[in-house]
């Protein structure tokens, strides 16, 4: 319902290979520690974004979005929908090419901002799954 599988292929194989997680800290039981690793099996370079700017996975974290000093390609969001829309937010401002919501995470105004910015955007998909999908 909230993205087409070419958005979701355009994402995962051409949006770029820089992918900041929000929400992901070194708590090995939260969702987006597992998803960090399978985006790294998928070629992909993880930029951990949390308070805590723990390096995760090998990678240096950092404590906000605005702190990345770098461009990143895709925002993969795993916080919760309360907050998502802020971070959305941020991602189109950081110039990202996508913004993917992970499962749970809805905002549908949201959804509409960055589509209507022209960035890409899923919502409430995980790319953990979606990746072993693509032919």
């Amino acid at each position: 319902m909230y993205a087409d599988e070419e958005t979701i292929r355009r994402i995962l194989t051409r949006s770029g290979d820089t992918w900041a997680v929000v929400g992901l800290s070194n708590n090995e039981s939260r969702a987006a520690h597992g998803v960090a690793r399978v985006l790294q099996a998928y070629g992909k370079r993880i930029v951990p974004v949390h308070p805590k700017a723990e390096t995760v996975h090998g990678e240096k974290g950092y404590a906000s979005l605005a702190d990345v000093p770098f461009h990143v390609d895709v925002v993969d969001v795993f916080v919760n929908s309360e907050l998502a829309g802020d971070v959305a937010d941020e991602a189109v401002a950081k110039g990202a090419k996508a913004v993917w919501f992970q499962l749970g995470v809805i905002d549908e105004a949201a959804y509409d901002r960055t589509r209507a910015a022209g960035v890409d955007m899923v919502m409430d998909r995980c790319p953990a799954i979606e990746f072993p999908t693509l032919r």
